[in-house]
């Protein structure tokens, strides 16, 4: 199960990795690379619900190797489409239209697998058990973004029976290890049956929405190890704070990372295909900050959510603001690093935060609106980070950390640690 979540996410991120590489080679406007991915984190938010649902009635199982298929077939398709762009067999707006319907498969198939997993990790393991199994298995993506960017540049692949692959390799190679992994499912997991939805079930769990960047932030480990759920809403007084800071602090983080790799294309001068391994390497440097913030700093620390948020939301602020400054790629990596160092305070807090600010019969509502805004940072936050880097290089970092900033004084006053 491990191995499941780790390449869901691997797979996405590297081939968001390659994607300003992809762009820029075929001719196509940065807004659009950024809506290819927009569209998939829509589907995603919404159908994870929806195939956490299915799996109670037809298996875990089932719904892991609809997912592991959906993410092949997405691949494959995205794949394909991409090689005839660069080809030249179709032209290069029209290869990443049907780029794009390839992410929408893998937004509403390829949900059904991560919701699946931790049903079966929760339904598998006792209440003192679980939440070690399943912060296991948030590592994972964690984890999955940095493996993805790491690896990408090792798959361009050359010509082919005189058909040039190139930047399309990393979608072939990582639906081939889909594939592998897929079978290594069918043959390993035994086919389970339906049963009754029992306390503490993990099955409307919402995993969020793997990114670069990104690291597991606790959501739904809390959704999976929570008694039965009281509704609260995203306005409700006890948690609305704490939404409106993850809502803009995400944006911040999603606006920032996705514009990244245009970034390290324009301030170094490179050629789309010379900038994928400075650009893997800062993509690598900040979602290693974030572990390490998450995995290692934190853990020894005495920090309340508030505290978190607070320092992670300042960290952020200047390493934002640093990255739109940099002109070298020491300068790009280290302020991207320091961006995401501060994310993986802040992201965690706000999850802890808005868990306790309620009560035990809560903790399944609030961990689902945690992640819904997980989730929601990713829909809009690529094409408004794009968009303002369109008018102005600097502009998408800037804006991240004057938005973190403005959070830090709100955060200051608005958060509070206790249940009103």
């Amino acid at each position: 199960m491990f191995l499941v979540m780790l390449t869901v996410a691997a797979a996405n991120t590297a081939l968001q990795s390659v994607l300003p590489a992809l762009g820029r080679s075929l001719g196509v406007s940065d807004a659009a690379v950024a809506a290819a991915f927009s569209v998939s984190a829509l589907l995603w938010v919404v159908a994870a619900p929806f195939w956490a649902n299915r799996s109670d009635r037809q298996g875990r199982r089932t719904m892991i190797l609809l997912g592991m298929g959906g993410l092949v077939a997405s691949l494959m398709i995205c794949g394909v489409f991409l090689l005839m762009g660069i080809n030249g067999y179709i032209s290069g707006p029209a290869a990443f239209a049907l780029f794009i319907v390839g992410r929408l498969i893998y937004g509403s198939l390829g949900a059904a697998a991560p919701p699946a997993v931790q049903a079966l990790v929760a339904g598998s393991t006792t209440r003192e058990e679980r939440t070690k199994a399943l912060t296991l298995l948030a590592s994972a993506f964690g984890l999955g973004t940095i493996v993805g960017p790491a690896i990408a540049p090792w798959l361009i692949l050359g010509s082919i029976g005189g058909v040039e692959v190139g930047l399309a390799g990393p979608a072939f190679i990582m639906a081939g290890f889909g594939m592998l992994v897929w079978l290594f499912v069918r043959r390993m997991l035994p086919d389970d049956r339906p049963q009754p939805r029992a306390e503490g079930d993990a099955s409307g769990a919402q995993s969020a929405y793997p990114s670069i960047g990104g690291a597991p932030t606790g959501a739904s480990v809390r959704a999976a190890t929570a008694s039965r759920s009281e509704p609260v809403g995203f306005f409700d007084p006890r948690i609305r704070a704490w939404v409106i800071v993850g809502l803009v602090m995400g944006h911040a983080q999603a606006m920032t990372s996705q514009a990244i790799g245009f970034l390290v294309i324009d301030r170094l001068n490179l050629a789309p295909i010379a900038a994928l391994e400075p650009t893997g390497i800062v993509l690598m440097m900040g979602a290693g900050a974030a572990l390490l913030v998450q995995w290692g700093i934190i853990p020894m620390l005495n920090l309340n959510p508030r505290q978190l948020v607070l320092i992670g939301l300042a960290i952020s602020a200047v390493g934002t603001a640093l990255t739109g400054l940099a002109t070298s790629l020491f300068g790009i990596a280290t302020a991207f690093a320091l961006a995401s160092l501060g994310f993986g305070f802040s992201r965690p807090g706000f999850t802890a935060g808005a868990s306790l600010a309620v009560g035990p019969e809560a903790q399944g509502s609030v961990a689902g609106k945690v992640t819904s805004v997980n989730g929601a940072s990713f829909v809009l936050g690529p094409s408004i980070g794009v968009g303002l880097y369109g008018m102005q290089q600097s502009l998408p970092y800037l804006t991240a950390g004057a938005a973190c900033v403005v959070m830090a004084v709100y955060a200051w006053v608005a958060l509070r640690e206790k249940p009103a």
